[in-house]
Order: structure tokens, then sequence, then C-alpha cells
């Protein structure tokens, strides 16, 4: 295996790029240079760890994505919402959200197992997508479409 050095900032940044552990500094490097993801076999050759390779060519998405209200969710985008002084964390599969360990069907339906109230889960979590180190509300992905 090779190495290569990086200061400390670049490593926050692909750190913040990872949705999740099984995505690799790789992976996030092969994204950010417009290369794609390396076959299975290229993996098991080079031992190359992360996320499986994804289909490409499909305008639809990922089959594991999740789509509501007209706005598509890639698997594995992070949300975070802070109440009452705590960072409560979920994330998106294929079928919803799932927080901690529990799937909602819908914003809302999270944000109010996290509250006790009913609540706006639009304005209540803040989403990282894949690939992307920056958090914003889910209202403004209604916004951006």
């Amino acid at each position: 295996m090779m190495t290569i050095e990086i200061d400390f900032d670049v490593y926050k940044a692909l750190t913040a790029r990872r949705s999740d552990e099984t995505v690799s500094y790789n992976d996030v490097l092969r994204t950010l240079l417009g290369m794609g993801q390396p076959t299975a076999g290229l993996r098991r050759l080079f031992g190359l760890g992360g996320a499986k390779p994804t289909p490409s060519g499909s305008s639809k998405g990922d089959v594991a994505d999740w789509n509501y209200k007209g706005i598509r969710f890639p698997a594995g985008t992070g949300l975070r919402a802070k109440y009452k002084g705590r960072v409560h964390n979920a994330r998106i599969e294929r079928s919803g959200i799932v927080l901690n360990g529990k799937r909602f069907a819908t914003p809302s339906d999270a944000a109010r197992a996290v509250t006790g109230t009913n609540i706006n889960g639009w304005r209540f979590w803040q989403c990282r997508l894949p690939g992307e180190s920056g958090w914003r509300r889910l209202d403004a992905l209604r916004q951006d479409s």
C-alpha cells in the first residue's frame, strides 16, 4: 500500500466528506477527482476497503436512495439536529430515516421522536449529503429543487 502525506486541514476536509466509516479516504479522493469508484475486482486486488461501487448511468439514482416529497436523498446522507443542548444524529437509508436504530417515514416523524411534540422536520433537521462537507437544513433542499 502506498501512502501520501497531507496536512491536518486536508485530513479534516477529507474526513468531513466521508458519509460513514465504510467510505474510505480513497473513495473520497476518487470522487473529488472525478474518477468514479474502482471495480470490485480492483478493490480485491489492491485490498481497498470502503463503500461498494454504485451503479453508473442511472438517471433515477441508486435503488438505496430515499425519495420523499420530490427530493432524492442519497443513501448515507447524514442528518443532525440540536435540541435542548444535545446533538441528535440520524441517517438516510432506503426506506427513510434511521434514528437510534428505529426507522421513520418522514422528517417530522423523526423530529417528533426527539422532541416529543409535533414539529416541522424540514426545519428541524440539517443534512450533509455524501461527498459534501457542509450541513444545510432540509427545507433548503426543497428550495433548491
